[in-house]
């Protein structure tokens, strides 16, 4: 179904009127006159189908016809339910029809026309369902087909050799279909290509290798015209510039930028449930009541969470509660497909009453028949909650109805900005990132599987991409020499060396071939950016012999159980932390283990964070700190929440927008610093890891710290009240800017951290594989391998490109340094202390989150919610 969205803002021309977008750049959009309803774009076999269905052309739809009649790149930003798919397509379909009907030639069925990329394998399959049934009802001889990891390799190879005019794929199998040497031939006739919900493919690592394919398909088909599709976007221009070609840096033109404005608003609200909202935790037990009447009261529900964990946690709270047995299902990544499958397939025959689900669905397949979306905890970005929303009615002229559960206090104040942020239309997707060096040496290897290649033609054809455009010429030589070799330090092993130099006896031009055809093979066994999480045993174990230097510690103790990579790499030796009941303290990783052995501690220094997987976006940040610091915007909140905050104004202090409060006081025999910086977990957790350093070094004996999206709580046995006047460190010498070099470093050095994320990246860039023919590499060999790699180079190659590589991933994700430094930089000179004489009101759900799994029972609670009651809270 074509649907019916509202006009678009359309303006003459984009040379004449250019309109500013919320991130204060030019937005393009495109002109063109809809009210001309004969218009010759649309034939008559088409026009006669629209007429039999009841339907018209809208704006937008018409638009698209004319920038493919002016070959113009395209994106256009609308709606979930705007039809955009369709609008991808039926410029190809009416060109394919054309040209068939003014004679194609004699191998029209076997020639590529569009090829449409998707994130998701499931959308590919569904978009293919959805676009035969046109094509059937109109009688068009147009062949469609997809090509995921499922399809047979048979089926795979033919395509090769007699592909289908329109080819539904992902980002890894255009990757492969690269690497041919069928593709020159493959895609000389591609005339389109249709980059599907483009927002979720350019801010991660598949987007990097397919803005490298795209930039090959255009030295393929320099006729070729990028179509961009997408929902939620922050920064159109930018979006639309991954589309485009560069050279020196810079856009060789402009993309005609299509968005629709209006629609039906969503119906938005935020769960007011007779019960209190619980001052911390993430599980939104307190909802379960109010949950279930929600799911009866409505045909199908969509329950998104964070984490799968929390997943598997309301999916069994529910059925425990399900009295009247309704068919309520489960989807995560950790499931089986084939489970996934069955569960997708009873959505859309509409036999299920509900679904708890994490991101796996943001991108959902068209389920029309949804007619809620509830969102347990926090959003953590107004375009993720967009996104989610648009689960429901996916028809733009319905409103589309979702409930926001937050799971504590502070993620209702991030509830009610999301809340806001949407009815606004703002967004704030993430910025596009920086092609990654491992992705590049990827397909640098991929392009010589296709046949030999002059190095100064495929550096222009990578600064031609969008995140590679400002890459220096050293750096590509350096990637060469990589692939080539492995680099200095490994030069002298042959399983490094899949390149070699050979002289084109034409021109007398050096290029470069693969060392040996079962490179190619290899390439085609590990290709991709998806390193799944690993998991790290907890091995118990002791110490053994005298004391000091002849103590040694045992490798075969019992095993625990495992955690994620992603836990253990930010733990320092030292470090406890709550595992299985107990208080353990981190010895080293040794292997695919992490050797611990018991402490006497009662308190782990670095409890485990069961919160969202996503961190707070800095926009909806900036927008929470703003409430906060308005008591005129509190009358929109819970009464509940009123009062808490009320209380924290007259027990404490309530920071303007742009200050930081610090709040110090003591507690059952510890002194404890509090700060509110609403700057997301990953950049709170890597301030912590600095702060506590710090500390230790003004002798100021921190204990350990907990961190959230909104505070950072560090506890200790010296007064930090009095940092200046004890220890003669202010509080302006603390958090300075400074702590982001040595600290950060030295910091670096004793953690696991750079280590986990250097296997990443050499699994990326291919210098290690995990599968070879016939077998496949064990997470533990692939730790082995990668942990012998990485001491080699960082003794002997410090500057070696996946060490370069490895930092760039460090600094952009697991601690976001970038986001660290720019907090650290807004609060300077807007530090506000307030020294207490027991916990605030904004402390007590601090406090709460640590050791959330104690073993020694709930008493610690107890003390503090008798302390709360005593607040009057």
């Amino acid at each position: 179904m074509i649907e019916m969205p509202p006009n678009p803002e359309i303006s003459k021309h984009p040379d004449d009127d250019r309109l500013s977008n919320p991130a204060g750049r030019l937005v393009t959009r495109f002109a063109f006159s809809c009210d001309d309803k004969d218009s010759p774009l649309l034939p008559a076999v088409f026009d006669d189908w629209l007429k039999n269905k009841g339907w018209q052309l809208r704006p937008h739809q018409r638009a698209m016809l004319m920038a493919q009649v002016e070959g113009q790149p395209t994106l256009l930003i609308a709606p979930t339910g705007a039809g955009k798919t369709l609008s991808g397509f039926l410029p190809s379909l009416i060109e394919l029809e054309r040209d068939r009907r003014e004679g194609g030639g004699e191998r029209w069925h076997e020639q590529l026309h569009t090829l449409y990329i998707s994130p998701l394998k499931a959308l590919a399959v569904d978009i293919a369902r959805n676009l035969e049934t046109p094509i059937a009802e109109m009688g068009l001889d147009i062949t469609v087909e997809t090509r995921t990891g499922d399809t047979p390799a048979h089926k795979r190879q033919r395509q090769k050799q007699r592909p289908p005019n329109f080819l539904l794929t992902t980002p890894e199998q255009l990757a492969l279909l690269l690497a041919s040497r069928e593709a020159e031939t493959l895609f000389a006739s591609l005339k389109t290509i249709v980059l599907d919900e483009l927002h979720a493919l350019v801010t991660s690592k598949r987007g990097e290798l397919l803005s490298l394919g795209l930039s090959r398909l255009r030295s393929l088909a320099p006729d070729a015209r990028p179509v961009g599709l997408s929902a939620t976007v922050a920064d159109p221009l930018e979006l639309g510039h991954w589309l485009v070609p560069h050279a020196e840096g810079k856009p060789q033109r402009e993309p005609q930028i299509i968005q629709l404005k209006g629609g039906t608003s969503p119906d938005i609200e935020v769960l007011e449930s007779e019960e209190p909202i619980p001052w911390a935790g993430h599980s939104a037990r307190y909802s379960l009541p109010d949950l279930y009447v929600l799911i009866k009261a409505h045909k199908t529900t969509l329950l998104f969470v964070n984490t799968r964990s929390q997943a598997e946690f309301l999916f069994q709270s529910l059925w425990t509660i399900n009295e009247d047995t309704l068919p309520i299902a489960l989807h995560h990544g950790s499931l089986d497909v084939s489970q996934r499958r069955k569960v997708e397939a009873a959505m859309a025959a509409g036999s299920l009453r509900a679904v708890v689900c994490t991101s796996t669905l943001d991108l959902g397949i068209d389920w029309g028949d949804v007619d809620l979306v509830i969102n347990i905890g926090a959003p953590k970005g107004a375009s993720r909650l967009a996104q989610r929303i648009g689960r429901a009615n996916h028809r733009l002229d319905e409103p589309s109805k979702a409930i926001l559960v937050p799971s504590n206090c502070f993620e209702l104040l991030e509830c009610r900005a999301a809340l806001d942020a949407n009815y606004i239309g703002d967004q704030d997707t993430p910025p596009v990132r920086k092609g990654g060096l491992d992705v590049l040496a990827q397909h640098i290897l991929g392009r010589a599987c296709a046949g030999p290649f002059n190095p100064l033609d495929l550096y222009r054809e990578v600064t031609a991409s969008y995140p590679y455009r400002a890459l220096p010429g050293e750096l590509f030589e350096q990637a060469i020499d990589f692939v080539a070799t492995g680099g200095y330090a490994m030069r002298a092993y042959e399983q490094f060396a899949k390149l070699k130099p050979m002289k084109d006896k034409e021109t007398g031009q050096i290029l470069w071939r693969l060392s040996h055809p079962k490179r190619a093979q290899q390439y085609r066994l590990n290709i991709g950016t998806i390193v799944e999480e690993a998991m790290i045993k907890v091995r118990l174990t002791s110490w053994k012999g005298g004391s000091g230097e002849q103590k040694r510690l045992g490798r075969f103790g019992r095993v625990l159980g495992e955690v994620e990579e992603g836990f253990i790499e930010g733990l320092a030796p030292g470090d406890s932390f709550l595992f299985a009941g107990q208080v353990l303290r981190f010895e080293r990783l040794e292997e695919n283990s992490a050797l611990v052995t018991r402490t006497q501690h009662r308190e782990p220094k670095v409890p485990a964070y069961n919160g969202g997987k996503f961190p707070l976006s800095t926009y909806l940040a900036s927008r929470v700190r703003a409430m906060l610091a308005d008591p005129e915007s509190w009358s929109r909140l819970p009464e509940q929440v009123q009062h808490w905050l009320a209380l924290q104004k007259q027990h404490s202090i309530i920071p303007s927008a742009d200050q930081m409060l610090i709040e110090t006081f003591p507690r059952s025999g510890k002194f404890y610093l509090t700060l509110y910086a609403f700057e997301g977990r990953l950049a709170l957790q890597t301030l912590g890891m600095l702060l506590t350093r710090r500390l230790e070094r003004a002798g100021a004996r921190p204990l350990g710290f907990v961190a959230s999206d909104y505070a950072l709580m560090i506890w200790g046995l010296r007064d930090l009240a009095k940092l200046e006047e004890e220890l003669g460190w202010s509080f302006a010498q603390l958090f300075d800017e400074d702590m982001l070099g040595d600290d950060l470093e030295s910091w670096l050095a004793e953690s696991a951290m750079l280590k986990r994320t250097f296997r990443n990246c050499a699994v990326i860039s291919g210098m290690i594989e995990r599968r070879h023919p016939g077998m496949e590499k064990s997470g533990r060999q692939i730790t082995m391998s990668s942990d012998l790699i990485y001491n080699v180079l960082k003794d002997h190659e410090p500057d070696h490109l996946l060490l370069k590589a490895t930092w760039d991933d460090a600094a952009s994700g697991l601690l976001d340094i970038a986001r660290l430094g720019a907090m650290l930089q807004r609060i300077k000179g807007r530090i506000v202390h307030a020294p207490l004489d027991s916990p605030s009101p904004l402390a007590i759900p601090v406090l709460l989150e640590i050791g959330r799994e104690p073993i020694y029972g709930e008493a610690e609670d107890e003390m503090l919610l008798e302390a709360a009651e005593e607040m009057g809270l």
